[in-house]
């Protein structure tokens, strides 16, 4: 129960903490409704949980590249990659929202599944992922101890996982009753906004990763 009650803990603060997909998490909710931002979600949790099993399934090799110089290189890519994105948002074109009579966009399944895919690979695109999921699971480790640690560190990565996602459903409920006050301008300042985050994020990895280098 202690450790599940840190992961709870540890879940809050990761969910509080605000990163650039947290931006487009919002956006897709206020333009696109519930649904749309779930899958959006799905996808990022499912991008976690596949960076959980690389640290976990290769800790010794994660634990050498957060202090290698390939760590540098993955910051300078995920910086470049970000940098692309939030050019691309700052200067995309806006539409106005087009809503059903039930007060949710029109969304395909295709449409749910490209969401997903973005999430996934936005999330992708941060190489620092892997990272704070190992320092996680390190954090895990020292409660969980030798004996039935694989076990344990599974409670512990779930209660993370469940409370970062519900804390989400609340962010994307709550940036849904904001869509009545969404004009176009509006939606065309939040797109800018979201491509000024995601290129000052894109600098500081790069900053960062040349600054390895350089080492």
């Amino acid at each position: 129960m202690d450790l599940i009650l840190k992961g709870v803990v540890t879940g809050f603060i990761l969910s509080i903490m605000v990163g650039p997909v947290f931006f487009v998490l919002l956006e897709t909710s206020i333009r696109k409704g519930i649904k749309a931002a779930i899958a959006f979600d799905l996808g990022v949790l499912l991008n976690d949980i596949f960076y959980i099993a690389i640290a976990f399934l290769f800790y010794n090799q994660v634990e050498q590249l957060s202090a290698g110089q390939d760590n540098s290189i993955l910051r300078l890519i995920g910086g470049l990659l970000f940098m692309g994105y939030g050019i691309y948002n700052y200067f995309k074109k806006v539409e106005g929202i087009r809503i059903e009579a039930d007060g949710v966009k029109a969304t395909s399944m295709g449409g749910y599944m490209l969401l997903a895919l973005k999430g996934f690979l936005l999330n992708l695109a941060n190489p620092m992922v892997v990272f704070y999921w190992f320092s996680v699971m390190t954090l895990g480790a020292e409660d969980a101890g030798q004996e039935g640690s694989g076990y344990t560190m599974l409670v512990f990565i779930t209660s993370i996982l469940v409370t970062f996602f519900s804390i989400d459903l609340l962010k994307i409920i709550g940036a849904k009753s904001l869509r009545p006050l969404v004009t176009k301008r509006l939606l065309r300042i939040l797109n800018r906004f979201i491509g000024v985050i995601f290129v000052a994020f894109a600098i500081v990895l790069i900053v960062q990763g040349i600054m390895g280098l350089v080492k």
